[in-house]
């Protein structure tokens, strides 16, 4: 037990130190020698090195030819998906409120996460029977609208890859199960420009999805609508389609 507790509180420093690290690189707008990082990180020179080193190999640091440091390119893709999503939320937020306002159902904002989307944002129905996903919390791309896109957009080979890696599970008797189906069934709505969710999540609930686009023309995330089944409505879908592409436009896509 004390070993263990020995290694967790190292752990937990050497993150400090590298942590500190960094924030003296992106001080400098120069790279910066190991003997200034070692004394401003009131470190010994080897333990900066060996963190360094270390930093290095996951490219967060990059080292010079003259053996310099400065700060490596895996932060600036890390950075740009934390602006990305920001972005996102700060642009669909009025858009998929005016769309609640306007249906009177729960609009949410997803975006897709390796096999799952994941609800990222919401505007929730004021009505007292409503629908309301939690923010952060996941399904599976087959049984919801947005993920049903997601998966033909990417391809029938990579709607097969999911059909191996899941299995398909039912989560209702409406779920789709089979792989062929399921090709058929994503390709005709990608053709469309909105899938629907007839129960196959949950037997009661309903919902009609859009692919949102970056400027770049890739999927950045879906928004939807979710409802009781007997609540929703086919004249929905002008509405839903013009909402996904004003929050596209306001991403900078115009395809």
């Amino acid at each position: 037990m004390k070993d263990s507790g020995l290694t967790k509180t190292s752990s937990i420093q050497v993150i400090d130190r590298a942590a500190k690290l960094l924030n003296i690189m992106a001080r400098y707008d120069d790279p910066i020698s190991l003997k200034i990082l070692a004394a401003e990180g009131e470190l010994h020179p080897s333990t900066a090195f060996r963190i360094l080193s270390s930093l290095i190999e996951h490219q967060f640091v990059e080292r010079d030819d003259v053996g310099h440091y400065r700060l490596g390119i895996k932060l600036l893709h890390l950075g740009s998906h934390v602006r990305q999503s920001v972005e996102l939320r700060q642009q669909a937020k009025p858009i998929i409120t005016r769309l609640r306002d306007a249906l009177g159902e729960t609009v949410n904002l997803t975006v897709r996460e390796n096999d799952e989307v994941v609800y990222v944002e919401r505007a929730i129905s004021g009505q007292m029977m409503r629908v309301e996903q939690v923010i952060g919390s996941r399904a599976p791309l087959h049984v919801t609208a947005v993920g049903k896109l997601m998966l033909a957009a990417a391809g029938e080979e990579e709607c097969r890859q999911y059909a191996k890696r899941t299995g398909l599970p039912a989560y209702t008797h409406n779920t789709i199960t089979d792989v062929e189906n399921l090709i058929r069934h994503t390709s005709q709505a990608l053709q469309n420009g909105f899938a629907y969710d007839n129960g196959e999540a949950e037997k009661s609930v309903g919902c009609i999805g859009v692919l949102i686009y970056s400027s770049t023309g890739e999927i950045a995330a879906g928004l939807s609508v979710s409802a009781p089944l007997e609540r929703r409505k086919e004249e929905w879908v002008p509405l839903v389609i013009e909402a996904g592409k004003r929050l596209s436009e306001s991403l900078g896509y115009f395809g």
